[in-house]
């Protein structure tokens, strides 16, 4: 579904990512992994066109989208969800998912589909985002980014600085989604457990390299561990 491909990218002057190849499976998961400043977020800002690289190649279900701008990459059913519960915080829950979902065809159905997801925020669909806690806030994000039907999901630590109940929930949320096909997803995270069983292929970044790559699932997970703690 989405190639990375020998990607060259930083910032201004800076390299941060160095001939990194990364692969999220059709209809399967994708972690990456590694420590603050490996370059994970930068990979993600790649991935959905914030960035451009310097060299390498970034192919969407084996279009080459590396020069497309980020609605491009949308239209062509690409959705990402930042790093730090990211909303529309003067907007209630409700308008924050009706701006996504208005001119959509399925707007009002994808909806309500998100919601089933998160029925947590039913009962908040009248309150101002700003108001959420920091773990609603992240429902109301990926619930956004799920309105627009993406065929892959871009998750940038969803689960990061978020209370323990909340985030079982989007962990669950995360592992039915990707169970029950048509969507694929590339998820950076700290928690290696989750993304071990979330993802059929893990990556591990350190100082914008990939150092491993191999098969997810628990059976991987002691390993991976091994290699972060280094």
């Amino acid at each position: 579904m989405l190639q990375i491909e020998d990607v060259r990218v930083g910032y201004h002057r800076s390299t941060v990512l160095h001939g990194v190849s990364v692969e999220v499976p059709e209809d399967g998961v994708a972690a990456v992994l590694g420590h603050n400043g490996a370059g994970k977020s930068t990979l993600l800002r790649a991935a959905v066109g914030l960035l451009t690289p310097t060299s390498g190649t970034v192919r969407l279900d084996g279009e080459d989208i590396t020069r497309r701008r980020p609605h491009e990459r949308v239209a062509r059913g690409m959705a990402y969800v930042p790093q730090g519960q990211q909303a529309f915080p003067h907007l209630t829950t409700a308008e924050n998912l009706q701006l996504v979902a208005d001119g959509r065809k399925r707007g009002k159905e994808a909806v309500a589909e998100a919601l089933d997801l998160f029925p947590a925020l039913r009962a908040l669909s009248g309150r101002r985002a700003g108001l959420l806690s920091g773990g609603q806030r992240q429902q109301l994000a990926i619930a956004r980014a799920l309105v627009t039907e993406p065929r892959i999901l871009l998750l940038d630590e969803p689960t990061e600085g978020i209370q323990p109940s909340v985030v079982a929930e989007i962990e669950e949320t995360i592992l039915a989604l990707a169970a029950r096909g048509g969507l694929s997803v590339l998820l950076v995270e700290q928690h290696v457990g989750f993304a071990m069983r979330a993802a059929q292929r893990y990556h591990i970044l350190e100082a914008g390299r990939v150092t491993s790559s191999g098969a997810g699932g628990r059976d991987a997970e002691r390993s991976v561990r091994a290699a972060l703690s280094v």
